[in-house]
């Protein structure tokens, strides 16, 4: 069997464990750390680390830009203090305008992103990161469009150190997302990637509104 085509992960409380091994837990733990989810997905792996460091938990809620007439292609992201990361290479590739992408993105964050900002956080955006250490994690990257805008966001809010945690990513990710983050924790990398739920023999979708239950709870 090829290697690369392997289930790595039981599930995501599997993946967090093994992304805890990888990651410098004691000299962290002597830190002061603020753990934020950058999916819905990647809550639950969050949540194991920020319990493991003592952090405070959060989620940057974040939503897709698709392409005109392909609601599978992925060309941007938007998060809920408004930064806006494009795929360049299939912008460029579609001849999509920026003037489409940043008119959708107003859209989206107007009528989507801070609706769930109103429904998680009473329409408070995510809290204030100065001089903070962020470490943003999820359940794995694909493009890496929606991590680099988190980490994006984290330094627009003033963070003392951005670190990134992921059980799974291509390759490629790498050096783009280690060109703006202080760290990056990892247990696989491939360089062929396919999904993230291909590598997990468990990955059930996390809707938005498990989340609102547990904040409430």
């Amino acid at each position: 069997m090829n290697p690369e085509n392997s289930i790595y992960f039981k599930n995501r409380e599997v993946a967090a464990y093994r992304l805890l091994d990888v990651m410098p837990i004691d000299k962290m733990k002597l830190e002061n750390w603020t753990v934020i989810s950058s999916s819905c997905g990647g809550f639950e792996v969050a949540k194991v680390i920020a319990d493991t460091l003592n952090a405070k938990l959060d989620i940057m809620i974040s939503e897709k830009i698709e392409a005109p007439a392909n609601d599978e292609c992925e060309i941007a992201i938007v998060t809920e203090h408004e930064e806006v990361v494009i795929h360049e290479e299939l912008v460029k590739s579609f001849d999509i305008s920026l003037d489409y992408i940043y008119a959708k993105s107003k859209q989206i964050y107007e009528n989507i992103v801070l609706n769930k900002v109103s429904r998680l956080r009473h329409g408070k955006q995510i809290a204030d990161l100065k001089y903070k250490n962020v470490l943003i994690v999820d359940e794995g990257i694909n493009t890496g469009l929606t991590m680099m805008a988190c980490i994006k966001t984290a330094i627009n809010l003033g963070a003392k150190s951005i670190s990134v945690a992921t059980p799974i990513l291509p390759t490629a990710s790498i050096q783009t997302i280690e060109s703006i983050a202080d760290d990056l924790y990892y247990v696989k990398k491939l360089n062929h990637f396919i999904s993230i739920d291909f590598y997990y023999d468990s990955l059930n979708d996390v809707a938005f509104e498990e989340l609102e239950k547990i904040n409430k709870g």
